[in-house]
């Protein structure tokens, strides 16, 4: 991606978007086909035991919901206060804690988690390799990384492609499972032509 593209989403006041973010069916999982859609992805996803879960760039906080309705005890990190407002409100009473911050660099100090879970987040960052290893170092052994990724547009193409991430996350863990998302519609709302994924890696 080039770094116009991605200087031009970093642009994007996010305050202001996150009036109007849960409209898109797979932000706010309003629909409960795309939602059952996400939640069947989730359980396949995160480990069977409850576990920490950390959602870096978790916006509203459909997925950090997702997952704590699976028994998990979720920390969603967001740049956006109102995002991370709208969460707290999204998952008000559940084992769930939102914080302000980088997702590149998340503030949770010394605490370590079983999952970091990123979505649409790693392709707006300038160095995914370093990135990932810092992510990688939060978590604990037998942890796993849940990176929902993807190339998005024909004309002017952003994001990082399957094959890319894998090759960054080689040396850093030995097990990288990908999986097609493009082809279920339902995660959607719609059918899509670009390349969406996830990939699952443990170290």
């Amino acid at each position: 991606m080039s770094s116009e593209n991605r200087d031009a989403w970093a642009d994007v006041n996010w305050e202001a978007e996150s009036a109007s973010f849960d409209e898109e069916p797979d932000h706010g999982l309003r629909d409960p086909v795309v939602r059952e859609a996400w939640a069947a992805r989730m359980r396949a996803w995160l480990p069977e035991r409850s576990s920490d879960a950390l959602d870096l760039g978790c916006g509203t906080g459909s997925l950090s919901l997702l997952a704590s309705e699976r028994g998990h005890r979720v920390t969603g990190v967001d740049l956006s206060p109102a995002m991370i407002g709208l969460a707290r409100a999204k998952l008000a009473g559940r084992d769930a804690v939102f914080l302000v911050g980088d997702a590149a660099a998340p503030p949770v100090g010394e605490e370590r988690f079983d999952v970091v879970l990123v979505r649409h987040v790693l392709w707006t960052l300038p160095d995914p390799g370093r990135v990932l290893r810092h992510w990688r170092g939060l978590l604990r052994p037998g942890g796993r990384l849940v990176l929902v990724e993807g190339v998005w547009g024909t004309v002017s193409p952003v994001g990082i492609p399957s094959d890319r991430l894998a090759e960054l996350l080689a040396p850093l863990a030995d097990d990288v499972r990908t999986e097609r998302l493009s082809d279920d519609a339902r995660l959607w709302g719609r059918e899509v032509e670009d390349e969406r994924y996830v990939v699952v890696a443990r170290p």
